[in-house]
């Protein structure tokens, strides 16, 4: 075998089982089991936890780390997509390219092996970012497979030239659509068109969607009779929806079913979603992150992603992922065990079934895309945001962490010392 990863815990095992070995050869896991009859390069796991890679279904490669070009908030309005706007015309392919990488190496570093990213293209950056992205992502394919969505974020029915450029950039590898209606004059014409480039192109779709802080005017409505209408559930996701952390209970739960009926999936973004929702309001602020446990009950498709890092949406962020699990169990004051598997299986095999991967997590026949984490279980992962030691991408090793090592003081009685 090409590589063995010895004594393992697996997310799905119970805690008294024995750790098992994991076999690899071309890039593909070929055997599972204790004491693994087999011979080749050896990681011993030490009997941490072994999970398949995380999975980023929400971030921004072409706008992050460019919060220092960006104008300040003005006072408690954020003025996100404006202040984003106004520097687009600095963007190039080149410079979109570097930012991307420097996003890129830390999502890989802290044990992404998939992603989803999504683009803007309009007549404002056209298809530099686009291009940029790409560019970045070929440069990491030996670490990371990147799939690009792309979006109008300033428009769409009412930014003439966008949709040539949506268009174009599908017809040249994008592999996914999405939207933001919030900031359409028309809604509800922008999401039609959007259902019907998804439909032409035969992509899937991916949107932001009822941004905002009261639980009416809500746009999920329309998502749902669609996706329904068209039949492309399990094709169709939404971020943010935090009109839906505005509700009472028996309303989230309501819109939770039929969001499972019609299999519309949800990416919930918390450190954005925390930091720009409430903005009405001086003190009590209120959170703005839906219940993506609550959602994952009512058998909702859920992950939890970074959205943004480093601009005015986001103007943090270190790209791990299991912080962001951390963040939204801390936010949603999720304390028992399960919930914590949960919210650590929104980062692994039910951000899988959202991007509609088939080949995804620690079985026989998928890539070996592998990441050892300091911890025993998934949800000592999420409580103590627990480090990747190690993480190969095929087989193939892509990121070292040493253990952290404390240097302790000699004591009294040891040989030299007085």
């Amino acid at each position: 075998m090409d590589l063995i990863v010895r004594r393992a815990r697996l997310p799905g095992h119970p805690p008294a089982d024995p750790p098992v070995d994991i076999g690899v050869a071309n890039g593909r896991i070929v055997a599972i089991a204790p004491a693994l009859a087999a011979e080749g390069a050896e990681y011993d796991a030490a009997a941490r936890l072994v999970c398949g890679g995380f999975i980023e279904t929400h971030i921004h490669l072409d706008k992050s780390c460019i919060i220092d070009r960006c104008a300040p908030e003005s006072g408690r309005e954020a003025r996100t997509v404006a202040r984003v706007a106004a520097v687009k015309h600095t963007f190039t392919e080149e410079d979109v390219a570097a930012r991307a990488t420097r996003t890129l190496e830390k999502c890989i570093a802290n044990g992404t092996t998939r992603m989803r990213t999504h683009v803007e293209v309009d007549p404002g950056v056209a298809l530099r970012g686009f291009a940029g992205v790409r560019a970045a992502a070929a440069a990491h394919r030996w670490a990371i497979d990147v799939e690009i969505c792309v979006f109008p974020q300033e428009g769409l029915t009412n930014n003439p030239g966008t949709e040539e450029l949506i268009v174009a950039a599908l017809r040249d590898g994008a592999r996914v659509i999405g939207a933001a209606p919030g900031y359409d004059s028309d809604h509800a014409g922008q999401i039609r068109r959007i259902f019907a480039l998804a439909r032409e192109y035969d992509v899937d779709i991916d949107m932001h969607l009822d941004f905002g802080n009261t639980p009416t005017d809500l746009d999920i409505g329309l998502v749902c009779d669609l996706t329904e209408q068209y039949r492309l559930g399990g094709r169709v996701a939404v971020g943010h929806m935090t009109r839906l952390s505005t509700m009472p209970p028996a309303d989230l739960a309501a819109w939770g079913r039929r969001l499972a009926d019609v299999g519309v999936a949800v990416t919930v973004l918390p450190a954005t979603d925390l930091f720009l929702m409430g903005r009405d309001q001086s003190f009590n602020v209120r959170r703005g992150v839906v219940d993506a446990n609550c959602l994952c009950d009512l058998g909702v498709t859920c992950s939890i992603s970074t959205n943004n890092v480093l601009n005015p949406f986001t103007p943090f962020g270190d790209c791990s992922l299991l912080r962001m699990a951390n963040l939204q169990a801390n936010i949603l004051q999720v304390g028992d065990g399960r919930r914590l598997h949960d919210c650590f299986g929104m980062l692994t095999d039910r951000s899988a079934r959202l991007l509609n991967l088939p080949d995804y997590g620690v079985a026989v026949g998928n890539p070996a895309d592998l990441v050892v984490l300091d911890a025993e279980s998934p949800a000592q992962a999420v409580a103590e945001i627990t480090p990747p030691l190690a993480v190969f991408k095929r087989g193939r090793r892509s990121v070292t962490r040493e253990k952290v090592m404390l240097h302790r003081p000699p004591q009294p009685g040891t040989p030299g010392i007085a």
